[in-house]
């Protein structure tokens, strides 16, 4: 798709909460599988059109921790999906200068998923494009947790914490905080991503479920977001 010329003021960092893949095939009589793989195309366009467009991070949030509760087959087929969908397209993000980043916590994910990400992680570690964060076993809380955790075995003083240095304990401490959060699907909550980070963000709640989301939409809530103030708490 074409990028149109009355973009301006494009957010630095955009967020995605991809929600919506279940019922997507829910009501296609699908498994929730289906959408799952529909989602994940959904995503590879959206990388595209948003490198195209010039933004310089964007993160989506693919696997919350809480995610662990659902059933065992969906669980390994996300885990499989994952897998798959980052040894396929780490061609196409190396020739599009795009440098894959993962946020969340790993001991716990399978082992061949692991090798992925980080394998992932360093073919692209030189490009200089946009940053793809992609949360994977990610809970906001956990994060301010593992946080706090690092801090006390580096025995900061507490005099020397502030919310200015706070999140260089975090997951990716030159990540920025997001400008801009989309969330599909008509659910509107955060769900335990990027607490801290998400302090002053523009949100964006759209009806559309994930699999449905396309560039169109994607710069509906680009429009939104360049029609609001932000003044982060001054007048």
């Amino acid at each position: 798709m074409e990028i149109p010329k009355n973009i301006y003021n494009l957010p630095t960092h955009v967020s995605i909460i991809m929600d919506g893949n279940g019922r997507w095939a829910k009501r296609r009589g699908l498994p929730r599988y289906e959408g799952h793989r529909e989602g994940a195309k959904t995503l590879e366009n959206i990388i595209n059109f948003a490198s195209d467009m010039g933004i310089k991070w964007l993160s989506v949030f693919a696997f919350s921790t809480e995610n662990w509760n659902r059933p065992k087959d969906e669980v390994n087929f996300i885990m499989s999906l994952l897998v798959e969908y980052i040894d396929k397209k780490i061609d196409k993000l190396i020739e599009k200068n795009i440098k894959l980043r993962f946020l969340g916590r790993r001991y716990n994910l399978p082992e061949n998923l692991v090798k992925t990400m980080e394998k992932g992680e360093n073919l692209t570690k030189n490009s200089t494009g946009m940053n793809l964060v992609v949360a994977i076993n990610y809970s906001g809380r956990a994060e301010i947790i593992d946080a706090v955790r690092k801090i006390l075995k580096e025995n900061i003083k507490e005099d020397d914490i502030t919310e200015n240095n706070f999140s260089n304990f975090f997951y990716i401490p030159e990540m920025p905080e997001p400008d801009l959060l989309i969330r599909t699907s008509g659910e509107i909550r955060i769900s335990n991503y990027m607490l801290w980070e998400l302090a002053y963000t523009e949100l964006y709640f759209t009806e559309v479920l994930w699999p449905d989301f396309n560039e169109n939409e994607f710069l509906k809530a680009l429009y939104s977001y360049q029609s609001r103030e932000r003044r982060f708490g001054r007048v």
